[in-house]
């Protein structure tokens, strides 16, 4: 399958880095959006599984990778609301009024801001945790040891310890992968030393968590969850791909899917951590197929 690297005009002065794998005459487009630590090569695994059968749009977020980072106040630049209007004019500017997704960690959370904020430019989703329905859970003590990271991510001291320094940012990003995925699955040395250039830039670490800064003032997804009246469920098809080692999100979490999702179907995939584009890339690619099954399409 060819492939097209881009750059997209400017959203609040943000251009994006995007590969775009086939043909603009295929009927259909996925967009999938990476997560943190991580980059548009997450799902370098995922895109040879679906060849051939769309066209592939895989960007960088505002903040990450090749794609532009400023340094602006986060709620503006790096929000949920702010990285959804980049993948929005990203839509746009390929001609595409509505668009298959696959999101993952902070990907996971826009497409679900995409499907309360813009649920016509999204005709089914396949997500991995966060979702939504973990409620009280969150707060157990054995849970909030697990995100201490992003108490770390909003305070400038990170800025400090990591921003500019690539040796600490090997280190820091090596815990981070090695605790977060599966038995069995270690981030080969080459990829590791690539999101080490990326994210050990100056400038880049800090861009890169701004997303969690942005979020000041919201626990990471604690506290009193209600889902919505029944006709207001998202109604467009969602497949859930659920990890059985991730220590951020237990399995067991998936139990309200129901609530949120009037179409959901959900695999659990026991023995993938928290990294599933690349831990478990079959299980995404065939999710995204049954999505299509569904849908008739």
């Amino acid at each position: 399958m060819s492939r097209e690297t881009l750059r997209t005009p400017p959203v609040d002065g943000f251009r994006l880095a995007v590969d775009v794998h086939g043909a603009a005459s295929k009927e259909r487009t996925v967009v999938l959006l990476h997560g943190w630590p991580g980059d548009r090569t997450d799902y370098r695994s995922v895109v040879p599984l679906l060849e051939g059968r769309a066209r592939l749009v895989v960007p960088d977020l505002r903040g990450f990778g090749d794609s532009d980072r400023h340094a602006v106040a986060p709620v503006e630049g790096y929000s949920a609301q702010a990285q959804v209007r980049s993948v929005l004019g990203l839509l746009d500017h390929l001609g595409v009024p509505s668009a298959w997704f696959v999101g993952y960690d902070i990907g996971s959370r826009l497409v679900q801001h995409l499907l309360s904020t813009a649920p016509g430019r999204v005709l089914g989703a396949v997500l991995t945790p966060p979702l939504p329905g973990a409620a009280e859970r969150m707060l157990a003590p054995a849970v909030q040891r697990e995100f201490w990271y992003q108490t770390l991510h909003r305070l400038p001291l990170s800025d400090d310890l990591l921003d500019g320094h690539p040796d600490a940012v090997r280190a820091y990003l090596g815990h981070i992968w090695q605790h977060w995925s599966g038995e069995g699955f270690d981030l080969p040395g080459a990829d590791l030393d690539r999101l080490v250039d990326r994210y050990g830039r100056p400038g880049a670490f800090s861009a890169s968590v701004g997303w969690y800064r942005s979020r000041v003032g919201s626990a990471a997804g604690a506290g009193a969850e209600t889902g919505p009246a029944p006709e207001d469920r998202v109604q467009v098809p969602v497949e859930v791909v659920w990890p059985g080692q991730d220590p951020l999100f237990p399995a067991e979490w998936s139990d309200r899917l129901g609530e949120w999702y009037s179409d959901v179907a959900l695999t659990h995939v026991p023995a993938s951590g928290h990294f599933v584009p690349l831990e478990a890339p079959d299980a995404v690619a065939d999710a995204v197929l049954r999505l299509w099954e569904r849908a008739g399409s």
